[in-house]
């Protein structure tokens, strides 16, 4: 066990390497990346809240993320509760189908998307993203509630039934405070997949609805502007809040009313 932990320590040291290296830099006073710091100032934290060219992708990442997070619950959890609660002809090849985003490189998935995109207008826009985003979120959020789906203790709305309650009342009342953290989990990890794509976004999401990691892309490629790790850093803060609050969501005790 003791080895387990130190395994355990160093994998997640390792991963959260470069944060010690991101972190400075984001703060240094350099016109270019540089490490270690020769100054420190917060010069580029003003630049990337001031900079439409960063500021605009950001907003259009965290609509698209958000909505992309509506649809893919809408569609997951119906799918979810249809294939881990019946039989039906044809399961295995919807299950198939919904996890097909998994097994496909983005960018052949990012080709498809763009060669029947285009003839409809759905390049260069909001929804064209947010459909495709969809799509590859879809597989994440339905392995998250179809787990928590099939841990779910079907006795309680057995229960609930028994004493007088209708189907939609069982729904509200028993089963979905109990599935909630799963549901809530799956919604977090559907903003962040589709926040963090890059590839889809190129092909598809065009300038007027161009995305934050689509910017830091370019700005990679183009520029190596050290507004770049401000990003990287402010990302990375929120991932560590979103999963200290999906952790404390999974932890807190739920109970069935």
């Amino acid at each position: 066990m003791n080895f387990l932990r130190a395994l355990a320590i160093a994998i997640g040291a390792f991963i959260a390497a470069p944060m010690f290296i991101v972190i400075p830099m984001s703060l240094s006073d350099s016109p270019s990346f540089a490490f270690p710091p020769t100054g420190y100032w917060l010069g580029y934290y003003r630049a990337y809240f001031a900079n439409e060219l960063w500021t605009t992708p950001t907003i259009n990442s965290a609509i698209i993320a958000t909505a992309t997070m509506f649809v893919t619950m809408a569609l997951v959890v119906p799918a979810s509760f249809a294939l881990v609660r019946f039989r039906f002809p044809g399961r295995g090849l919807v299950n198939f189908l919904l996890m097909m985003p998994l097994m496909v490189p983005h960018i052949v998935l990012a080709l498809g998307y763009y060669a029947i995109f285009s003839p409809v207008g759905l390049t260069n826009n909001h929804i064209g993203v947010i459909i495709a985003h969809t799509c590859v979120s879809v597989p994440v959020a339905f392995l998250i509630v179809s787990a928590t789906l099939k841990g779910f203790d079907r006795n309680l709305e057995r229960a609930a039934m028994s004493s007088g309650a209708g189907p939609l009342r069982t729904f509200l009342h028993v089963t979905l405070p109990v599935l909630r953290p799963g549901f809530l989990v799956a919604a977090l990890f559907a903003f962040i997949h589709s926040f963090d794509e890059t590839v889809i976004a190129i092909f598809i999401a065009g300038r007027e609805a161009s995305t934050l990691p689509r910017k830091m892309y370019e700005s990679v490629r183009l520029e190596a502007d050290p507004v770049l790790a401000v990003v990287s850093t402010l990302l990375f803060t929120l991932v560590l809040i979103g999963t200290a609050i999906a952790a404390a969501t999974r932890k807190r005790p739920v109970h069935a009313t």
